[in-house]
């Protein structure tokens, strides 16, 4: 007779404020369908993003470019590990057709890590930007982009096609940052946000943290000093949600009102703008985060 196991995994159940209507509006479908058609992927999708419904809605995306092969496996991410296959020159044409036709005002692009590449994929990157600016000049572009294993002619490269935003994201505390993500590195992250006011002391910078995979509130104050050390104006904080019991575990959920004890400490502290919430991702809103800290507007 075969031996129950001692103990299962069970996934613990979401908290109320956690739980998000699934998508299927006729608008997310024409969305959907135009992203099939031009091959390109989104990390709506491919990270299992609770809010792509809402965002899909109000016609925004987050555009994963150079393939959904990713040559890193961060403990917390659901995009698939693996080899990439090759690179699609094509791929800012298409990009930038859609964004057309989306009539996008503001775009987010980001990417898997492509460590099989010199630069990490950097010309992609700039080559997008390029090109959503030939075809749309009036819509704004983020890029949410990987450390380019510390090139910084390939950081360069991706600074001089003038993104509105340079996003890259710390993504957790210094302690757990070797069991987050074993194969990246904290202060290579800082130094890559510090390069970039460097290279434009104009770029806008913006990093995130995913909170609920082990750290405390003091190691995520200390971490939010470290960003602002390195003049990092945009900031997003959000609840970590396990893709899978191969993940690394939820230490805990964070409630609503400390979020926003956190976006307040983030605003007496310097920065710009705070986007904190269980729901808040990198993208989440991202127009509305730029446009307040531009105008200056409360965060």
């Amino acid at each position: 007779m075969a031996q129950r196991p001692d103990k299962l995994e069970i996934r613990p159940r979401l908290p109320e404020w956690l739980k998000v209507k699934m998508p299927g509006s006729p608008r997310y479908l024409e969305l959907q369908n135009l992203m099939k058609s031009q091959a390109l992927h989104t990390v709506c999708e491919e990270a299992h993003c609770p809010n792509i419904g809402e965002c899909w809605d109000r016609g925004t995306a987050t555009f994963m470019i150079l393939g959904e092969i990713c040559t890193r496996a961060c403990r917390y991410c659901a995009v698939t590990t693996g080899r990439p296959n090759g690179l699609d020159l094509q791929e800012p044409k298409r990009l930038a057709e859609v964004v057309q036709a989306m009539g996008l005002g503001y775009c987010v692009i980001t990417s898997v890590n492509r460590d099989d590449l010199p630069d990490g994929g950097a010309h992609i990157f700039a080559s997008c930007i390029n090109k959503i600016k030939e075809t749309s000049p009036n819509c704004r572009v983020e890029v949410l982009i990987p450390d380019f294993a510390g090139s910084w002619p390939a950081l360069k490269r991706v600074i001089d096609a003038g993104p509105a935003v340079l996003n890259h994201n710390i993504e957790s505390t210094v302690r757990i940052f070797p069991k987050v993500r074993p194969k990246g590195s904290y202060e290579l992250s800082l130094e890559l946000l510090a390069k970039a006011k460097d290279i434009n002391p104009a770029t806008v910078t913006k990093s995130g943290i995913i909170v609920g995979m082990g750290e405390t509130v003091d190691e995520i104050l200390e971490t939010m000093a470290d960003l602002l050390k390195v003049d990092c104006d945009l900031l997003t904080i959000g609840q970590y949600l396990r893709p899978s019991l191969r993940h690394l575990a939820i230490d805990r959920y964070y409630r609503p009102e400390e979020f926003e004890e956190l976006r307040k400490a983030g605003v007496a502290m310097g920065f710009k703008h705070v986007a904190s919430g269980p729901l808040v991702r990198s993208s989440y809103h991202a127009d509305e985060q730029h446009d307040a800290a531009a105008l200056g507007l409360p965060v």
